[in-house]
């Protein structure tokens, strides 16, 4: 059973990640904080009093429902008024780096130029991943900015390991593809 203080430093641990993955899906800041403010409730509410081995998984599979709810109110508020306007997504001006978690400690000798290259870098980089598929982002992002394995994935997404692996490969092709036609090679 996971302690008050246990569970407080896990949503602690994911908040920033989990932040930016469901940014990546629903591509509005303001909703992205409720879902993933949703998500936490949901944990600590309902799975608060599981092992501390369990609560990535389960948070996991949360947030995914509760940005597939999201997708669904979105579907239906958009069925329902006929003047878009009022929900539309906000604009690309994200204050955040996508990958500031990655900046190595040591990088504030880097120059300007090789600071401003890596910059547009990982703008372009980000930009492919928000322009993947849903199901295929979802999986890419779980695998690999998750760290999750096969099964851990197919567990939160709610499908089979195969579909996982379908899903990173294409992702992964696609990346390969966009980021090689813009001259990125990594």
């Amino acid at each position: 059973m996971a302690t008050e203080k246990e569970l407080s430093d896990f949503l602690k641990s994911v908040e920033k990640r989990a932040f930016k993955r469901c940014l990546y899906h629903v591509r509005n800041e303001e909703a992205a904080l409720d879902i993933v403010q949703d998500t936490m409730m949901k944990l600590a509410q309902h799975y608060g009093d599981k092992p501390p081995a369990e609560l990535p998984l389960l948070f996991q599979r949360i947030l995914s429902n509760c940005t597939l709810d999201w997708f669904r109110r979105q579907k239906t508020r958009n069925a329902l008024f006929s003047n878009l306007s009022d929900f539309e997504a906000a604009g690309e001006d994200a204050d955040f780096d996508l990958l500031e978690a990655f900046t190595p400690d040591g990088e504030s000798h880097e120059s300007a130029e090789h600071a401003t290259q890596r910059a547009q870098i990982l703008r372009e980089i980000e930009h492919e991943i928000q322009n993947l598929p849903g199901r295929q982002r979802e999986a890419f992002l779980l695998r690999y900015w998750e760290e999750m394995d096969v099964a851990e994935t197919a567990s939160a997404m709610g499908c089979s390991e195969g579909s996982v692996k379908t899903h990173c490969s294409r992702a992964v092709a696609a990346l390969s593809r966009a980021l090689s036609a813009k001259g990125i090679h990594l």
